[in-house]
């Protein structure tokens, strides 16, 4: 029998393609924008039809040497912070399920506790201080090791895990290791793939530790360099391109901010397909309870 399409049903479309257009708009906005003049937008304030594509503002960006370390920057945090944020969450949550682990509950009890609690930034700098990571890339890893969020998570999927598929590896002469490796992370790969998403734009979005541990702009993220050139774009060009910011008219102040958010946005853009059928089932993890 064929489905009846109601007015109810009309109206859902509705609101959910309004809702939709909301979300995009922004976005579509921000793009056409860094490929703007400023003659363009004066004659359209609302600029929504681009009549003109001008690739000046990008031009600008990547011709100083400083967005090219901020983009390196933020590349190596994101990919060595992410693979060591999965390590410890991983290994930590799965050593976190086990009630025969000796002060189970104490490590637990500790891992609600720093959730809730922080030691403050005064003593965290000082702490950073200590361990020679002021000026190190480093620190913006090794202070977010663990989000407890994450981890609590990752324990609440190893918690489900059957106990039969782990007997029956220590039966094979399997060690804790060899069945987290070969039994578990195998069959973990929807949350694996959805935390990692989670903390992959986590790191490629920092800029909070950079702007407190970091000093030398090289060493400087791009979400860092993109915060200081929205609050003003000419402090951050090199002489050579503050002069070329200068004398062009036909450049475009807030096309040179939106381009840079286009810049940032791309990468986490592009790697989120190939995560997407992981991605659905692994944030339902803990939804529902059988």
């Amino acid at each position: 029998m064929k489905q009846r399409f109601t007015s109810a049903d009309l109206g859902i479309h509705a609101i959910l393609l309004l809702t939709a257009a909301m979300m995009i708009l922004p976005f579509y906005n921000v793009f056409i924008q860094s490929f703007a003049t400023p003659a363009a937008v004066a004659r359209q304030p609302l600029y929504l039809i681009p009549t003109v594509i001008d690739f000046s503002s990008y031009e600008l960006i990547f011709k100083g040497r400083e967005v090219w370390d901020a983009l390196g920057v933020s590349l190596f945090v994101t990919l060595a912070g992410t693979a060591v944020n999965m390590i410890t969450t991983v290994f930590g949550a799965y050593a976190l399920t086990k009630k025969r682990m000796p002060g189970n509950r104490i490590f637990v009890g500790l891992v609600i506790f720093q959730m809730l609690f922080h030691g403050g930034i005064v003593p965290t700098y000082l702490a950073m201080k200590d361990y020679h990571l002021l000026n190190n890339v480093f620190a913006m890893i090794l202070p977010v090791m663990v989000n407890t969020y994450y981890l609590i998570i990752m324990m609440s999927y190893f918690r489900n895990v059957p106990e039969a598929l782990e007997e029956a590896g220590r039966i094979d002469g399997a060690n804790d290791i060899q069945i987290l490796m070969r039994i578990i992370l195998p069959i973990s790969l929807p949350t694996i793939a959805a935390i990692s998403l989670f903390y992959a734009v986590d790191r490629w979005n920092e800029w909070w530790h950079a702007m407190i541990y970091i000093q030398d702009v090289t060493k400087q993220p791009l979400q860092l360099y993109l915060r200081q050139m929205l609050s003003d774009v000419s402090q951050m060009m090199s002489a050579d391109l503050a002069a070329d910011f200068t004398v062009a008219a036909n450049v475009f102040t807030n096309g040179i901010k939106m381009a840079m958010v286009v810049v940032t946005v791309i990468p986490i853009m592009l790697v989120y397909p190939w995560l997407q059928r992981y991605f659905t089932s692994g944030v339902m993890i803990g939804a529902v309870k059988e």
